[in-house]
């Protein structure tokens, strides 16, 4: 858990300052300088910024680690449900990342109300409780569209059999899906709250919790009946509404996050901040739709070039993957601390914020593209077997993907970083043209291009995801640069 709040003596005067800054990590750098150095406030920004995003990038690691537990299980029961099961989640995942816009929605407007230092108690609990109203609103679409995945299956020329298995399964995660957008809604509360530590908690036991009911029922130990498929389907609907019941128990559980009583009137409509969960959430859902989906058409690419291009893509994929956990939980952290300043009307520290953590995340990143470039083959051996002839054709194209992954990694993390700050001073119609632009009217084409007429292959696919990936980085900096000012104009918070 987080350490206790520290309160400044000069917020015991006005109960709304002190609960906009119940925690040390929302105090403002000017506050607390370093004496007698310019870099000071530099300093306390990064060291908040740290203490945030650590939490974060953990809880990311272990959610992760979730659907990695189902897949591995998958794979050692039999190659035809891990083929269903991915599927069935190819289309359950278009689903979760649309609900997932209004669900992150809910930190930068948290982070906006602290900022403000106004209604404060009144307006977070509007703000998460609108959230989760419009999640249920959502609900519907998603049942619809879940009900009718294996039929989209069939339509789109997969194979009748495992259509129909990948159905059922889809269905059985659909009934956990509004209580995983619903904790994820709870977690942005509070890490907007600056207590990352709570979700992280949650995340780690709901692990263990998965492991133990997927083992048991794809499986039939400990007496459960042995489902395969439909067991891993039903033990992450079950880990959904464990994590969700978790997270609850720990806001009540935790002074500073149970104090804005988030429950409290629930069925009271908040207009207002109904359309502002929607007017932020649905660009942000639709953005990360583009992303995904132009990954996903890559690994379909993937296929016209043989098996071992598709083995080297998931690999690649994957290590590019758990490395970007750890600009996006700085991305998520940056959102917050922008957020903050950016409802205090702050320019210089809404600047501050969004470029140390974009120091941050490419200072690392930068490390992690170094150890991808000069130990590709060793990274390889950790997914499958480098000394079987076999496999050498993986592990030739994996390492050429790898290294061309470096660069992947570097524009992946600026991209992430800025495009999530952009959050924070609730901009998100914008980014979406953006990345919509760069990765369907620009890296796409490009892909087709270099894959096909030019015979790249794979190569060219990879060659494609960075260049996209460079464009969404300088529009969505040169965009945050534009707003707080930095460049252009002074003064704007949001657009």
């Amino acid at each position: 858990m987080a350490s206790s709040a520290v309160h400044r003596a000069s917020c015991k005067k006005s109960p709304i300052m002190t609960e906009a800054t119940t925690v040390n990590l929302l105090e403002e750098p000017a506050q607390n300088p370093l004496p007698h150095h310019d870099w000071g406030p530099w300093v306390v920004e990064m060291r908040a910024l740290l203490r945030l995003a650590g939490p974060i990038v953990v809880t990311q690691l272990a959610q992760m680690g979730v659907g990695t537990i189902d897949v591995l299980m998958l794979g050692a029961y039999s190659k035809d449900a891990l083929a269903a099961s991915a599927l069935g989640l190819s289309l359950y995942y278009a689903m979760w990342l649309f609900g997932m816009g209004p669900a992150v929605a809910v930190s930068p407007m948290i982070a906006h109300i602290l900022g403000e230092r106004r209604n404060g108690i009144a307006g977070v609990r509007a703000s998460v409780r609108m959230a989760l109203w419009a999640l249920i609103l959502l609900t519907p679409i998603f049942a619809v569209f879940i009900w009718f995945v294996g039929d989209i299956l069939l339509a789109l020329g997969e194979p009748e059999r495992l259509s129909r298995e990948a159905g059922v399964f889809v269905r059985l995660l659909g009934i956990g899906l509004p209580f995983t957008l619903a904790f994820s809604i709870l977690r942005g509360y509070a890490t907007a709250l600056s207590h990352p530590r709570a979700p992280l908690i949650v995340q780690i036991v709901t692990v263990f919790f998965n492991a133990a009911i997927a083992y048991a029922l794809i499986f039939g130990h400990f007496g459960a009946p042995r489902l395969g498929l439909e067991g891993a389907g039903i033990a992450t609907a079950l880990s959904s509404i464990f994590s969700f019941l978790a997270m609850i128990a720990i806001i009540y559980a935790t002074p500073e996050l149970r104090r804005y009583r988030i429950f409290r009137r629930f069925f009271r409509p908040q207009l207002e901040k109904l359309r502002e969960v929607f007017r932020l959430g649905l660009p942000i859902g639709f953005t990360m739709i583009f992303e995904a989906m132009f990954f996903n058409a890559g690994a379909l690419m993937m296929g016209y070039f043989g098996t071992a291009s598709v083995a080297a893509h998931q690999v690649a994929l994957n290590v590019c993957a758990l490395f970007f956990m750890v600009p996006l939980g700085i991305a998520t952290a940056a959102s917050v601390r922008v957020g903050l300043a950016a409802g205090a009307r702050d320019m210089p520290r809404v600047r501050r914020a969004g470029t140390a953590a974009l120091a941050l995340s490419v200072t690392l990143m930068t490390l992690a593209g170094i150890v991808m470039a000069i130990f590709p083959k060793e990274i390889v051996g950790l997914y499958i077997d480098a000394h079987n002839p076999d496999n050498a054709d993986v592990v030739e194209l994996a390492t050429v993907f790898l290294r061309v992954g470096a660069a992947f990694q570097l524009f992946d993390s600026i991209q992430v970083t800025m495009g999530i700050s952009l959050r924070g001073l609730k901009d998100a119609n914008f980014p979406m043209m953006l990345a919509g632009g760069s990765y369907w009217l620009f890296g796409f084409p490009v892909a087709l291009y270099l894959a096909f007429h030019l015979h790249l292959e794979g190569f060219g696919v990879w060659i494609a995801f960075v260049l996209a990936l460079f464009v969404v980085a300088v529009s969505m900096t040169a965009r945050f640069a534009w707003l707080s000012g930095a460049i252009g104009r002074r003064g704007l918070v949001s657009a």
